[in-house]
């Protein structure tokens, strides 16, 4: 912080201000930000991956994936997002330490069930107690990611699905005519062409996995929400330098705002894609591509 803050009692208007918003709690606000924006990066091609896979299963001719496919994306859609956050989270959590616990305290003797608790041996723990606070925040974000993962993927699997049997089956038939088999006429004819069927539907699946974010606070994650209604509520002089009244509201806009120029901004970026996808395709927006031009 800059020297001149060292008494915020002497300070008025805008300096007060600038020295209030460089405490180290709103400097976790602003990586929070970052940490977001990981997540999405992060997660939007790991679901697409799980959509994709939930997709090519769905439609498989072997029975037991096809069962796979459909029961994953069936299942996970049906449940409500905050239920499969805080049940898959900790089902995992529990998971992991419970085959941990298994190799390295071979010779443990009590239940691990004990009523309402989950006890292992102290090495079988996920992470460890003794570790570095970076690992604590690593492992909490990747299990984030994992959650996100599987519950986006099941929608984008639903959509992937949709956009396959959307592509004509005239054009599968016209290439394995034409001697491709039916793996080369999927990969070279199919999902080339189902991205502009796919595109709105995960357009959509885009803006709600932004506004799903805040549900990092559910998985122990401290993302801006927990960040923003912390450092909103009322703080008196006797616990910060920086004593002020209810800002919660202020915090909750600045928050608005941010997701709305995100949403936006992605917005621009999807409408190019999809004009890019829908060049010769034989579809309402490649047409008029072609009338255009």
């Amino acid at each position: 912080m800059f020297s001149y803050c060292a008494d915020p009692q002497s300070l008025s208007g805008l300096t007060w201000l600038s020295c209030y918003l460089t405490t180290g709690k709103h400097m976790s606000l602003y990586s929070a930000v970052f940490t977001v924006l990981i997540l999405l990066a992060v997660t939007a091609p790991v679901a697409l991956s799980f959509g994709f896979g939930g997709a090519i299963a769905a439609r498989s001719r072997i029975a037991p994936f096809r069962w796979f496919g459909k029961g994953y994306i069936a299942i996970v859609r049906g449940v409500p997002d905050v239920a499969f956050f805080l049940f898959f989270v900790i089902a995992l959590d529990q998971g992991i330490e419970y085959l941990r616990h298994k190799v390295k305290c071979p010779d443990w003797d009590a239940p691990i069930r004990q009523g309402a608790d989950f006890i292992v041996c102290q090495t079988a723990k996920m992470p460890l107690g003794d570790a570095p606070q970076w690992v604590h925040e690593t492992y909490g974000f990747a299990l984030a990611v994992i959650t996100f993962a599987i519950v986006f993927g099941a929608f984008a699997g639903n959509i992937l699905y949709g956009a396959m049997q959307s592509v004509p089956h005239g054009q599968m038939e016209t290439a394995e005519a034409y001697g491709m088999t039916p793996n080369q006429a999927f990969w070279r004819i199919l999902v080339p062409q189902m991205w502009v069927y796919a595109l709105p539907g995960l357009s959509n699946l885009w803006m709600v996995l932004i506004k799903a974010t805040p549900l990092l606070f559910l998985l122990g994650v401290e993302d801006i929400v927990y960040w923003a209604r912390d450092l909103g509520g009322i703080k008196s002089a006797r616990f910060t330098d920086y004593p002020h009244g209810d800002w919660r509201m202020w915090y909750f806009l600045a928050l608005l705002i941010f997701y709305l120029c995100f949403t936006k901004i992605s917005e621009k970026i999807l409408d190019r894609i999809h004009l890019r996808l829908s060049r010769g395709q034989a579809t309402i927006a490649g047409e008029a591509q072609r009338k255009a031009a």
